[in-house]
């Protein structure tokens, strides 16, 4: 049956939405908005902001939640402005109290909210959500280098000890409870494929870029640069162009781009002394690639002279100075170039241990996963799942110390009956650390982690731990969904018990 009405649509002016009378109790975003812990966003937000000069700033509510909504939508800093400006639901998620057509903010203060909250207060706020309780002590997951990249087995200083602490002096193993499920992947950054020939080539573009601005400004006799433009730029691409690049015309390319890019910084280091302030008149995106040229000049002529295909902090980026290429070894991308993204999985629930630009072993970094699981739960895991990698003598005689039992081998000799048992546990094993194998995927799928957008440090490493807290997030609200499902069910179940007892 269907009811023709009026299909002329209302005036706009008539369209009001108080939120008190119209939206729906079981939105997604009015169930996340009495879930997070706004008082203590507020206290971290009043610590990074100037109270006394300036304008008001925005409100942490909208800065935190805008932040959010950008990681769990994963869209753009000026789509999620307008998203912001569409929908009434997340403007109720804001703290807003009526709704509101206009933009709240204009999409470049996205850069400073992800300033404001640092990755470790994202990461408590995250641990809230996923247990319930305010960390007392969080632990720096924010590291730039790492800690413990030495020898698997090597038990120097920095190592944490084997035995047994003081506090664990009576510790019951039987009180173990749960899986701890530890893997390491990387978030790869938005950036080119780096080749050498392609890094100098933008190199002495910049160059040339500041070295004409300048040159306009000053008297001049002769020629602007001590080399042909045009024969710099027909070097590169005879290379870029060519289908098959040997050794040798790599390395002629390279000789040539080397000295073109040395020419160019004499003749800039020959005209800033002609200026009181020489940075005034350069744009900001180009003074930060001029400071980032003299490394990778420095870098490019040392790996060129000693005859080397890789160098200590090798920069691989002029946008983005702080990316490092990860080795991994997998196909088909055998090294990455982003963030380095130690992850542990408990109950379906993601938790961040270390992220780093720099390479690091994670093997190393199982023991501190045990400690903060031991912090957040109250008891040691009953057993640890994890890959090859993490299975090194000092880890098996870690956990052995403290009732955990390590995936993989166990050393000695076994019998056949170990032998097939052992194998049927590292099955059931396998199949439940795909957990983390699979909240790798849907971070990089659906969360995008798998091509980080923003291009400062603190805001790539920052979107990735709002990415993890967004997907633990609705993973929250879906279990609620089920619960009552399943609540649901008891009571049909024990009606119809009743009802055959009645009437029976």
């Amino acid at each position: 049956m269907y009811i023709n009405e009026n299909s002329s649509q209302m005036t706009m002016e008539g369209f009001y939405a108080p939120f008190a009378e119209r939206l729906s109790s079981e939105n997604r975003w009015v169930k996340l908005s009495r879930k997070m812990p706004w008082d203590k966003i507020e206290e971290e937000y009043l610590k990074n902001i100037d109270l006394k000069n300036g304008r008001p700033a925005i409100s942490s509510r909208i800065a935190f939640g805008a932040c959010f909504i950008r990681s769990a939508e994963n869209i753009t800093d000026e789509r999620t402005v307008q998203a912001i400006a569409e929908n009434p639901y997340m403007q109720y998620f804001l703290g807003l109290k009526e709704f509101d057509p206009e933009p709240l903010f204009d999409s470049s203060m996205m850069v400073h909210f992800r300033k404001r909250f640092p990755v470790n207060f994202v990461a408590d706020v995250n641990e809230y959500l996923c247990t319930g309780k305010w960390p007392e002590d969080s632990r720096n997951v924010d590291r730039n280098e790492s800690e413990n990249d030495g020898d698997d087995n090597d038990n120097s200083s920095g190592t944490p000890s084997i035995e047994l602490e003081p506090d664990e002096s009576d510790y019951d193993a039987n009180n173990n409870s749960g899986h701890l499920i530890m893997d390491a992947t990387v978030a790869p950054a938005n950036i080119k494929y780096p080749t050498d020939i392609d890094l100098l080539n933008k190199s002495r573009e910049h160059l040339e870029k500041a070295i004409s601005i300048y040159w306009e400004l000053v008297p001049h006799k002769g020629h602007m640069l001590p080399y042909s433009k045009k024969k710099a730029r027909k070097s590169f691409l005879k290379l870029s162009k060519d289908k098959k690049w040997s050794k040798n015309k790599v390395r002629k390319a390279i000789s040539e781009q080397l000295r073109y890019v040395e020419l160019a910084m004499e003749r800039l280091n020959e005209l800033r002394p002609q200026f009181e302030c020489p940075d005034d008149y350069l744009p900001t995106w180009l003074l930060r690639r001029l400071k980032v040229i003299p490394k990778v000049y420095a870098q490019q002529k040392e790996m060129f002279e000693n005859g080397k295909r890789s160098c200590e902090d090798r920069i691989v980026s002029l946008e983005q100075p702080h990316v490092r290429p990860i080795v991994r070894g997998k196909r088909p991308n055998p090294t990455e170039f982003g963030q380095k993204v130690h992850l542990s999985v408990v109950d379906g629930y993601v938790y961040l241990e270390q992220a780093s630009w720099n390479n690091f072993n994670e093997s190393t970094d199982l023991i501190a996963c045990v400690k903060e699981y031991k912090r957040r739960f109250g008891v040691y895991p009953k057993a640890v799942l994890a890959d090859q990698i993490y299975q090194t003598r000092f880890n098996k005689l870690y956990c052995k110390l403290r009732g955990i039992r390590l995936s993989g081998k166990a050393l000695g000799r076994k019998n056949e009956v170990q032998k097939e048992a052992e194998k049927q546990q590292m099955y059931r094993d396998s199949c439940e650390r795909n957990w983390v194998e699979g909240k790798n995927g849907l971070l990089k799928t659906r969360y995008g982690m798998s091509r980080v957008m923003s291009k400062l440090d603190g805001s790539a490493k920052t979107d990735l731990v709002f990415a993890i807290l967004a997907m633990n997030a609705f993973r929250k609200l879906r279990e609620e969904l089920l619960r009552l499902f399943l609540r649901c069910c008891r009571l049909s179940t024990i009606i119809l018990r009743v009802r055959e007892r009645v009437f029976q």
